[in-house]
């Protein structure tokens, strides 16, 4: 579901193509692996304001937050690849559907599945965590709203485009295996090392619209929107497009690139 794009169909057929048996697994695939991963992100900056309250001030917690989210995000989408492609993300989906990876129902019904699985995830540590508030996104006093957007969207294009490159490694299969699963941790680690203190280094929808909507503060839950649909949307149509194009079977770049 990952990789290949889908042939011209009518909107009725993909519609029913998106409550297949099949598909609704994908949509529970998604909700728990994005439940894990903002349980995983959203409870690593809980614990560490727990050990260090002042945590703010200390790139420690940094660390704690980019090394949860490299470990949750490569796990959550590992475990899902073989199912729903591990998207874990609004942004990928976004990027996905625009470049014709996915039906744009199924799309939604992903978007769902993601944000069900972050409300929820948050939820449950403000259940169990009485003594804390469930953090949310900020930007920091020094950026504007549209340049928190540029950085969000920025950081993001970095992760959807290893999630395409990913995908490269099991094109058959549907989803990126074991390395393509640890590169796109990677690359979600690294972006929360260089945007957190700027933008918030969310790079994900869901997760900002979970943690926002338990908490109830929505302030400038459009930079974690707008920038991650638009960077995912440029890095999906630059690989496809530019990078790597759709190549016939025969086609002499077959033999070199496996």
């Amino acid at each position: 579901m990952l990789i290949g794009k889908m042939a011209p169909v009518s909107l009725k057929a993909r519609f029913q193509e998106s409550v297949t048996p099949a598909a609704l697994r994908a949509y529970l695939a998604e909700f728990i692996s994005t439940f894990f991963y903002v349980f995983a992100v959203v409870g690593s900056i809980m614990s560490s304001r727990k050990l260090k309250p002042d945590t703010a001030l200390d790139p420690s917690g940094l660390i704690i937050v980019a090394v949860a989210n490299a470990l949750s995000l490569s796990s959550a989408v590992y475990i899902a690849s073989n199912v729903s492609g591990g998207h874990v993300n609004p942004a990928v989906t976004f990027g996905m559907a625009v470049g014709g990876h996915i039906s744009v129902p199924t799309a939604l019904f992903y978007w769902i599945s993601q944000m069900l699985g972050s409300v929820f995830a948050c939820l449950l540590l403000k259940v169990t965590i009485v003594g804390q508030h469930i953090p949310t996104y900020g930007i920091a006093e020094e950026m504007t709203g549209f340049g928190a957007s540029i950085v969000e969207g920025v950081a993001t294009f970095g992760l959807v485009y290893t999630v395409y490159a990913a995908g490269r490694e099991r094109r058959r299969g549907g989803g990126p295996g074991g390395i393509g699963a640890m590169a796109i941790g990677g690359m979600g680690a690294a972006n929360v090392l260089a945007a957190a203190a700027f933008s918030g280094g969310c790079i994900n929808p869901a997760c900002a619209f979970g943690s926002a909507v338990i908490a109830g503060r929505f302030k400038n839950q459009a930079v974690y929107w707008v920038g991650p649909l638009l960077g995912a949307t440029v890095a999906g149509l630059l690989y496809d497009n530019l990078v790597s194009p759709a190549q016939p079977p025969d086609s002499t770049s077959a033999s070199i690139v496996p």
